[in-house]
């Protein structure tokens, strides 16, 4: 059964060395703090031998020989050895937690710089849930890799390393009795491993799942609530929300067990320090100073055996994160900039030309990355269309755009018009490079827009869509998203188009505050605030996405006024459903099923009586469509 979209990916290898020196490349910029850190570590371990041999000199020398000069010299350099101890700890987690939070800012930075790249293919396929993960969950769990990682994995190794040398040089013998529980250690501890891996993959499912119920859910919680969903939906949260503690539960099960068992296991390796070593006291072939310092050092030598379990699993979860990561990382940038780039020359024209455009959207599975045709390779002739899924040729029914081809020359307005699911959408976002081409090419103002850097290109052409988002600012910082605009700019650009008169109403004007996606403002005041957004920047071409379809007939007749005035010398493409907006454009596209099936003026299409003519008649039954001039 294929995994719901929303869920993760499964564990790969619990360790990988490839993923971790990728991982270790972000502590360069801070190899000397991680140089400071490894040494206050290996300080710690050294001082970890001082209150066992201090302990064992008092006991065995200063006691017997009654020497309370030597006993006070012996506490004072005890609490002076704890002291420093106490320094360094906490010097070394200061420092390695600095690293960690660097390291995550490093990170956090990269990714949505390439989140900022990816075409929208790649949006696609990967729902905004999964996609947060990435820059918070994952980059968290990465955090702990690095500040209660690999340095305090290093520290832990480096400290049973010290205490069994000290042990085995001390008395050899006592130090075997010491470690014969090791073995049954290793094995609770792979049992824990094991067992605790499987949790965390189950707790990440859950919580994929609790994330994306409540995404979809408080998103549309406007529909719950009309349609009197709220009891069932509370019902199926419950259930979600109960996988997820269970999940959880069964992690702590794990803990519960395991902490429990090494404890055990350090009693009996005590118990046998004790009997042995207290049959050699007795035997006079032992000190009870070097069995007193045994006693100290067995309990500090069991703790980084328990430690290092669960420093397993933190890098193990890093692998599992940095494996999701990195996969993001180094996800294909589908639409890239040419390395030599072309220029359009200024101040643009604004020419658009579609010259045999056949365009379907990718396949669910990530495409092949586009090498750019400037090196002399591309994923596929661009004079074909891509195989089928049987590797044959695609079917027809799969395109989206056949073989379109048109002008829209400078002050002319062209307007495309068709059912819903003709493709209209689809020209605008290929004009704008949100995908490539597979076959032909659109130029503006001669120039192959795929030739053109994309901040460019986008930066000449101003588009309002129909589904309008706002981002949480004030309202002069939703309309200057193009540039630094003087508020003169702004706030003539919302005059234009009749946007003012909403905002001379707000408390604050151009200072109000929108909501989330501009929620605190009606639908057709979302609209007019995008066509000023548009217009503040003067762009060369203007395309309007369904842009009057949310306002009402009176915002409508001023936009469309403001309309005529702006279009003047600049080229404009109008996609509309709605046939009254487009009655006076200088050229009409009737598009049918990825074809341009008829094309001409308002009139000419009417008398020609195919496609366009039954759809007019078909929305002037519905009171869509204006009786023609």
């Amino acid at each position: 059964m294929t995994a719901p979209f929303h869920e993760e990916e499964a564990l790969g290898k619990p360790y990988d060395a490839a993923l971790m020196r990728r991982l270790l490349g972000y502590l360069r910029p801070y190899l000397g703090l991680t140089g400071v850190a490894v040494l206050m570590l290996l300080g710690t371990a050294v001082l970890q031998l001082a209150g066992p041999y201090l302990t064992k000199v008092a006991i065995d020398r200063a006691i017997p020989a009654k020497n309370l000069h030597l006993i006070a010299l012996l506490g004072v350099a005890m609490a002076a050895a704890l002291a420093l101890e106490f320094a360094l700890e906490y010097g070394q987690t200061m420092i390695t937690a600095f690293i960690g939070q660097r390291v995550m800012v490093d990170l956090r930075l990269e990714i949505f710089g390439k989140l900022q790249r990816l075409a929208i293919p790649f949006y696609d396929r990967n729902p905004v849930g999964r996609l947060m993960t990435r820059v918070t969950s994952d980059v968290e769990t990465l955090n702990d890799l690095f500040t209660s990682g690999v340095v305090a994995l290093f520290g832990d190794v480096f400290t049973l390393a010290v205490i069994m040398v000290w042990m085995l040089a001390v008395d050899p013998r006592l130090a075997l009795v010491s470690f014969a529980v090791i073995p049954f250690v290793f094995v609770a501890a792979r049992i824990f491993q094991t067992t605790v891996r499987r949790a965390y993959r189950d707790i990440r499912v859950k919580l994929a799942r609790i994330n994306a119920f409540l995404q979809e859910h408080v998103s549309g919680m406007r529909v719950v609530q009309l349609f009197g969903r709220e009891a069932a939906t509370a019902t199926r949260f419950e259930a979600v929300n109960r996988a997820y503690l269970d999940a959880n539960l069964a992690s702590i099960v794990a803990y519960a067990v395991f902490y429990p068992v090494i404890e055990v296991l350090t009693s009996v390796a005590l118990a046998s320090i004790l009997l042995y070593g207290g049959d050699r006291v007795l035997g006079h072939t032992l000190t009870i100073g070097v069995l007193a310092a045994f006693l100290q050092l067995a309990r500090r030598f069991f703790r980084p055996l328990q430690d290092l379990s669960e420093k397993y699993n933190t890098v193990q979860s890093a692998m599992a994160s940095s494996e999701r990561v990195f996969r993001l990382l180094d996800a294909p940038e589908t639409v890239r900039d040419a390395p030599r780039p072309a220029r359009i020359p200024r101040p643009a024209r604004g020419a658009v030309a579609f010259e045999g455009v056949w365009f379907r959207y990718p396949p669910a599975v990530a495409p092949a990355p586009r090498t750019d045709r400037a090196a002399g390779a591309t994923p596929a002739d661009p004079g074909r269309p891509r195989p089928g899924a049987d590797g044959g040729e695609p079917r027809d029914d799969a395109w989206v755009l056949r073989d379109v081809s048109f002008t829209a020359e400078p002050g002319e307005t062209v307007a495309i018009v068709g059912h819903t699911g003709a493709g209209k959408t689809t020209i605008s976002s290929l004009l704008l490079r949100f995908y490539d081409v597979e076959r032909g090419r659109i130029t503006v103002d001669g120039v192959d827009v795929r030739d053109v850097p994309q901040q460019e290109l986008r930066g000449l052409i101003g588009l309002v869509q129909q589904d309008v988002f706002l981002f949480t600012g004030d309202l002069t910082t939703n309309i200057r998203l193009g540039g630094a605009l003087p508020a003169a700019a702004v706030e003539e650009a919302a005059r234009r188009v009749g946007a003012d008169r909403f905002i001379e109403r707000l408390p604050e004007r151009y200072g109000h505050r929108l909501g989330e996606r501009g929620q605190n403002v009606s639908v057709g005041e979302r609209q007019l605030l995008a066509f000023a957004r548009a217009l503040a920047v003067d762009p060369a071409i203007l395309v309007l996405d369904e842009a009057t379809s949310s306002v009402d007939a009176e915002a409508e007749e001023r936009i469309q006024a403001a309309i005529a005035e702006l279009m003047r010398g600049r080229t404009s493409i109008v996609i509309a459903h709605r046939l009254s907006t487009v009655q006076h454009a200088d050229r009409i596209l009737v598009l049918h099923h990825g074809v341009i099936r008829e094309r001409g003026t308002h009139r000419e299409l009417l008398a020609a009586g195919g496609l366009y003519e039954r759809l007019y008649q078909l929305q002037l039954g519905a009171g869509l469509a204006d009786t023609p001039a």
